[in-house]
């Protein structure tokens, strides 16, 4: 369903700028160079001394709303007061407390009075509202566009689809007037709560002009010069669903014969339970944790690397990844890549053609695995020019753009 504009959009989104997020801040900066004139709304102020290069590009205002009523709670007493007058406000206010009802939790309450700032103080020449993550920025959204009486869509990624209750799904995907989302696997769930062809599946694709083409003459490093181990390396953040506690158990039980390097990019709050997993694995002083990083020095990780591997799981909570991005980020530069079958990450690697799958929660699958890789050079070299033939055909930004761009009347 395309969505034909008036004014400008209105991009809501949880943090701005997030390093973690930089596939929507290229995301929008594709769009804009197809002509589209747009308001990003942030619920949370920026966190990280990093920036990616992307966000330089982006020419769209920022309005940041208050991330927490106490914090700026005149501005948002303000809003109150003019919003509670307009006409629409009685019947959300009950929609609220109807989800409130469900939820009685503070984040609940915080979004509601966020989005009596957003409305308030949305400029007029909006028409249309876009968030991405379809829980808590989707809900400021639903509230704040059926405050200003316009029409609202998403962009759904992971966390936001496998956390949230099938209630809470069922109804923002009636509300909405259309959404997108990054895997087949999600698009499925997703169309089987929504009505008829309101879901449409659209890769978030890889700006390969940004990366640029992969360097020739990888090092043929088999794991038995002690000068020349093999560097395996991750990145993402140290987080239950990224499964780096396994990933670690399985470099534990790679032969001892074998010489390699871990390398890890990427923060995140396991960070130190990680470290001490190391120490008492025995393998810390084969490990580097780099942290986060900037784009500049991901990519130079990425062609440093001779392997790279992601364990990725389920998480307790439900949380998963859909596709992670820098799986096709680092295929895009001919590594070849080790991941777990988990949510969309076959539609990436095909397996033993594109890159190696494992089952997620077996770290002796995974050194298997690895230790096969690990002794091999020439099929490490075969995986990874697959992959990233296969990422340039299926996974290039602008090829995935074009149908997202209709959808804005672009």
């Amino acid at each position: 369903m395309a969505a034909p504009r008036a004014g400008r959009v209105a991009i809501v989104v949880k943090g701005y700028p997030r390093l973690s997020e930089t596939f929507i801040a290229q995301e929008i900066a594709a769009l804009e160079r197809r002509g589209l004139d747009a308001l990003i709304v942030s619920l949370r102020h920026p966190t990280e001394r990093w920036a990616h290069p992307v966000h330089a590009e982006i020419r769209a205002p920022v309005l940041y709303l208050p991330e927490y009523i106490s914090s700026e709670l005149r501005r948002v007493l303000r809003a109150w007061r003019a919003v509670r007058l307009w006409p629409a406000y009685r019947d959300v206010r009950a929609l609220w407390l109807r989800d409130l009802a469900r939820d009685p939790t503070p984040n609940r309450a915080r979004r509601f009075f966020q989005a009596l700032v957003l409305a308030c103080e949305l400029p007029e020449d909006i028409g249309h509202l876009h968030v991405h993550f379809l829980h808590t920025p989707a809900s400021v959204t639903r509230y704040a566009a059926a405050l200003r009486g316009l029409a609202w869509s998403a962009s759904a990624h992971a966390k936001d689809i496998w956390t949230i209750p099938e209630w809470e799904k069922r109804e923002k995907l009636a509300s909405c007037d259309w959404i997108v989302t990054c895997t087949e696997t999600n698009r499925e769930h997703l169309a089987a709560l929504a009505p008829a062809g309101r879901v449409e599946r659209v890769y978030h694709g890889l700006d390969l002009d940004r990366f640029g083409p992969p360097q020739r003459g990888r090092a043929a490093r088999d794991g038995r010069n002690t000068d020349e181990p093999v560097v395996i390396l991750s990145v993402g953040r140290l987080v239950e669903k990224k499964g780096t506690d396994i990933l670690l158990e399985a470099l534990a039980r790679l032969p001892d014969r074998l010489r390699w390097r871990f390398v890890h990019v990427g923060g995140g709050p396991l960070k130190g339970v990680l470290l001490r997993r190391a120490r008492k694995l025995g393998i810390s002083d084969r490990i580097v944790w780099r942290g986060a990083q900037s784009q500049g020095e991901v990519l130079k990780e990425y062609r440093s690397a001779d392997l790279f591997a992601l364990a990725c799981r389920v998480a307790r909570n439900g949380d998963r990844d859909g596709l992670p991005n820098v799986l096709v980020e680092a295929q895009s530069q001919g590594v070849a890549c080790v991941a777990t079958t988990v949510s969309a990450i076959p539609e990436l690697i095909m397996h033993d053609h594109t890159g190696v799958l494992v089952a997620p929660e077996s770290p002796d699958e995974l050194a298997r695995a690895l230790e096969a890789l690990i002794v091999d050079p020439a099929r490490r070299r075969a995986l990874g020019e697959a992959g990233r033939l296969r990422v340039s055909a299926e996974f290039a930004l602008e090829a995935n753009l074009d149908r997202l761009a209709r959808k804005f009347g672009l």
